[in-house]
C-alpha cells in the first residue's frame, strides 16, 4: 500500500447519551473523503477503542466501509499488549475491505527491545496484509528503538512502514537515515508533520484531519512537493488548532471541533472528559480567524 499523503485516524461519534451515533458516519466519513484525504484509518487510538464493545467495533467497521464505497483505502487498527490476544483478533477478522492493519507498539507491561520485536514477528507471520508499525511512547510507555525496528523491517517481510509519534526528531531523522529502502515513514503528529515530510516523511496519519482535512491536505501536498515556503504559510495558520485539540488530551479537542463544525457530538466516554467550556471557547475563536 502507497502510504504517501493524507491519512486521517477516524474518530468514533457517540450521542448526548454516550451511545455510539452511527448516523452521524455518512457525514463524517463524506465529509474526510471529499476533503481530500488519501486513506481512512479506522479503530486507532482516536476512535476510543478500548471503550468500545466488540459488537460495536464490528458495526462501525461495516458501515464505515459501506459509506466509503471503496472510494479511498482503508487501514485497520488492530493493536495490544497481549501478542496471542493480536494474532487471534487478526486471524478472525475479515481484513478484505483493508489494505493494511496498523498495529501499535504494546503498552503498559513495558516490554523489552526483544519483546517489541517477537511481538511484531508473530503479528507479521498472522497478518495476510501489510502491517504498519505504531510508535507511541506517550501512550504506550515504551520506545521502539531504531535498531528494534531495523530488525523488524528486515526480518518480517510484510511490515511496509512505521507510523512515528515519538516527537523525537532525531530519532525521526536515525530512521529516515537507516530504514530499509521499501519502508514508508509516517508523521503521527499533526504539529510536526511538515518538517518530518520535508525530511524524508510520506505523509501523515491525522487527527485535524477528521475537522478539516482540506487544510491539512493541502499542507501535506505542498510538503510533497517540496515547497517548504508555502506549506509553512498553511502550517503556521493551522499551527494554534494543532494545538488546541491536544490541550485536553484527544480524541477530546477534535470532537469539540467537529461539533462546532456541525459533524458530529462532542461527547467522549469515560475516563475520558468532554472539552471544557474555556477549551470549546478557545476553538471556537480560533475555528473563528480561520478560513476554511
Amino acid at each position: 500500500m502507497n502510504l504517501a499523503g493524507l491519512g486521517v485516524a477516524m474518530i468514533t461519534p457517540f450521542d448526548s447519551t454516550g451511545e455510539v451515533d452511527y448516523d452521524a458516519l455518512p457525514k463524517i466519513v463524506n465529509h474526510i473523503v471529499n476533503g481530500g484525504a488519501d486513506y481512512l484509518v479506522l479503530m486507532g487510538t482516536t476512535a476510543e477503542t478500548p471503550t468500545l464493545l466488540p459488537e460495536e467495533k464490528k458495526q462501525l467497521i461495516q458501515e464505515i466501509v459501506k459509506i466509503n464505497q471503496r472510494r479511498i483505502p482503508m487501514v485497520l487498527g488492530i493493536g495490544g499488549n497481549d501478542t496471542n490476544g493480536v494474532v487471534r483478533q487478526i486471524s478472525s477478522t475479515d481484513l478484505s475491505p483493508f489494505e493494511a492493519i496498523l498495529s501499535v507498539s504494546p503498552y503498559y507491561n513495558k516490554p523489552s527491545q526483544d519483546g517489541i520485536y517477537h511481538h511484531y514477528k508473530h503479528i507479521s507471520i498472522a497478518s495476510p496484509k501489510p502491517v504498519i508499525v505504531y510508535n507511541v511512547p506517550g501512550r504506550t510507555g515504551s520506545h521502539i528503538e531504531v535498531k528494534t525496528f531495523i530488525r523488524i523491517a528486515e526480518n518480517c517481510t510484510n511490515v511496509i512502514g512505521i507510523k512515528e509519534a515519538s516527537g523525537n526528531f532525531s530519532h525521526f531523522q536515525q530512521l529516515i537515515n537507516e530504514s530499509p529502502n521499501h519502508i514508508q515513514i509516517i508523521s503521527g503528529d499533526d504539529v510536526l508533520t511538515l518538517p518530518m515530510m520535508l525530511a524524508g516523511a510520506v505523509g501523515s496519519i491525522s487527527v485535524l484531519g477528521n475537522a478539516i482535512p482540506r487544510k491539512v491536505a493541502q499542507i501535506i501536498s505542498l510538503a510533497q512537493q517540496q515547497k517548504g515556503k508555502e506549506a509553512n504559510t498553511f502550517h503556521n495558520q493551522l499551527l494554534e488548532m494543532m494545538h488546541l485539540i491536544f490541550e485536553e488530551g484527544s480524541p477530546t479537542g477534535i470532537k469539540a471541533l467537529m461539533e462546532l463544525l456541525s459533524l458530529c457530538s462532542r461527547t467522549v466516554r469515560l475516563p475520558l472528559m468532554s472539552a471544557s467550556p474555556a477549551l470549546r471557547s478557545k476553538i471556537e475563536q480560533n475555528l473563528h480567524e480561520m478560513v476554511i
